[in-house]
């Protein structure tokens, strides 16, 4: 078939290679234009750029869709691939391919429509997600489904291991789906059961909160591993600003006893730091303070002179 493909994170780029490895002609790769990153303000290219140009395609990066909406249209492509580009798309633009447009989703809709569906199902404790590849409409991930695969989410799982498993299991679903698709088997199954959002996430969701409970507080950890990071706030003796630690790694603990927010309860070489929540405790394994590597969380609390009988309870 001749697909478009639009995409912009590193996350897009097995998709990309998928479609050109299974013979697809890509006459167009779409992604975001050249950011400034870094101190230097250095012009940066996307993942999915760099990779079109390795595969000699074709990269177009419009600041705005209306701007390659006749050059799209003049590929006579059959359909669209999506995944994770960062733009919504208008009537105009959905009609340059002639089956429309497939997105790869990081949840089972209608569940977690949005930008973080990885990290949300994360916070919120779920035990399975999955990807959905449905053909994109008007409303925000509310199109019709052309096929949706599960997995199970393991309690420990931080969400850069389960956005591995889940392209991994993307880019098979993918696969099969465009293979449907030119033979004819084109599917629009209307989402079924609730739906739930799936927002950005803020410097709000990542701000600690020992008034959570144990597990709360571990979910949020695991989801945010990869970016924003979850942190601490600390008001330090002998500092006049807060310290801003990120918190990489934690483990609850057995003991589901309340107590005061924050309190140190136990110090161990090998497991970290017991700090109280609102109920339960939790084993925070590893940090990283601001403008230094990750670290044991033990070496930490050595280095500002903090332990057993102080509080971790964020700054306001």
């Amino acid at each position: 078939m001749k697909l478009l493909f639009f995409g912009t994170p590193s996350v897009a780029v097995p998709f990309l290679e998928a479609c050109v490895r299974a013979g697809h002609d890509v006459p167009c790769v779409v992604t975001q234009p050249d950011r400034p990153a870094g101190r230097g303000l250095v012009a940066h290219s996307p993942p999915v750029k760099k990779a079109a140009l390795r595969l000699g395609l074709k990269v177009l990066q419009p600041e705005k869709l209306s701007a390659v909406r006749g050059e799209l249209a003049a590929c006579g492509a059959d359909a669209a691939v999506v995944v994770a580009y960062g733009k919504f798309f208008g009537p105009q633009t959905l009609a340059a391919a002639r089956l429309g447009f497939l997105n790869v989703h990081f949840s089972l809709l209608p569940k977690y429509r949005g930008a973080a569906p990885v990290q949300w199902s994360l916070i919120r404790g779920e035990k399975t997600t999955g990807i959905t590849l449905f053909w994109i409409v008007k409303e925000m991930d509310a199109g019709p489904i052309q096929r949706q695969a599960s997995v199970e989410i393991d309690r420990e799982e931080d969400a850069p291991a389960l956005f591995k498993r889940l392209i991994d299991l993307g880019v098979r679903e993918l696969g099969t789906a465009l293979e449907d698709i030119s033979c004819g088997r084109v599917v629009r199954r209307t989402q079924e059961g609730e739906a739930s959002s799936a927002p950005k996430l803020t410097e709000k969701e990542a701000r600690i909160d020992f008034a959570l409970e144990a597990p709360e507080l571990h979910n949020r950890v695991r989801a945010l591993r990869g970016g924003p990071k979850a942190f601490l706030s600390l008001r330090l003796p002998g500092r006049k600003i807060a310290l801003r630690v990120s918190v990489l790694r934690t483990v609850p603990d057995r003991d589901r006893g309340a107590g005061v927010p924050g309190f140190i309860h136990r110090i161990d070489g090998e497991k970290g730091i017991l700090v109280q929540c609102s109920v339960g405790r939790c084993w925070i394994a590893e940090v990283q303070p601001e403008g230094k590597k990750p670290q044991k969380a033990v070496n930490f609390l050595n280095g500002v002179r903090l332990g057993r009988g102080d509080s971790l309870e964020s700054a306001v």
